[in-house]
């Protein structure tokens, strides 16, 4: 993939007034050129570019380069399944137990929240930290039968989100809502059921509206991210699948 960064140098001429405090710049010109960022820039790298980030390298990396464990698989994005989505949306349902609640009835994460693809191999704390980068805190929401189907409907109206091994949905391509479960069984509009997700979207964001009326709502206190490294700290080695939680049907 090629990108473009447009470069703009300006000269500045410097006017100073009689008072020590006061100072002010004016744009005399300015010039730019056009540079397509692609591999050949990486074998003629700037030696002094790399000076200026070298002390700065070292502190990333020590940050970065810690190894969590292993993936079986590359994981990457999309609608209505995905193996990355598949995986995130499992590890808010063992998140979510943390402070000792029972796991939830379902686990929801937003494709749009997924910002990189998980390596095959060695993951990296690094890995993490590219894949979920928002200050995003897990939370669990108790939700009423009738609100958890609304849910189900915002899911499917954008083409479908990551959802956990309990849900099986059918959707149109223009999203609308066919049938879903959770755990084999119709949504009983009479009962509560309980959500694993983020905070943002506990607050209606990327359009799911009808998190907003949960009835109760459980701080983890934890980082999705965080929740993420520990998942792959305790299974040393992770995996996923495509199941058909989210199935297209017209």
């Amino acid at each position: 993939m090629r990108r473009t960064i447009l470069l703009v140098i300006f000269n500045f001429s410097l006017f100073t007034f009689h008072s020590v405090f006061a100072q002010q710049y004016k744009v005399r010109s300015f010039s730019w050129e056009r540079v397509e960022v692609t591999s050949q820039l990486d074998a003629t790298p700037s030696e002094a570019a790399a000076a200026i980030v070298a002390p700065y390298k070292v502190r990333v990396d020590s940050i970065m380069a810690p190894v969590l464990g292993m993936s079986r698989v590359a994981m990457s994005k999309e609608r209505p399944e995905s193996l990355l989505g598949n995986w995130a949306a499992d590890v808010m349902v063992e998140g979510g137990t943390a402070t000792g609640l029972a796991p939830a009835d379902m686990g929801l994460f937003n494709v749009g929240g997924l910002r990189n693809n998980m390596p095959e191999g060695i993951v990296r704390r690094g890995d993490i930290l590219l894949i979920s980068p928002f200050e995003n805190y897990v939370v669990v929401l108790e939700m009423k039968g009738t609100d958890l189907l609304e849910l189900m409907h915002n899911i499917a109206a954008v083409g479908g989100e990551a959802v956990s091994s309990s849900v099986r949905m059918e959707i149109t391509s223009d999203g609308n809502l066919l049938s879903c479960t959770i755990s084999g069984k119709e949504i009983d509009p009479h009962r509560t059921y309980t959500v694993a997700t983020i905070d943002y979207l506990a607050e209606g964001n990327d359009k799911m509206t009808a998190l907003k009326k949960a009835v109760k709502r459980h701080e983890i206190g934890l980082l999705a991210r965080e929740v993420m490294m520990e998942s792959v700290i305790k299974h040393r080695i992770i995996d996923s699948k495509i199941e058909g939680r989210i199935k297209i049907k017209d």
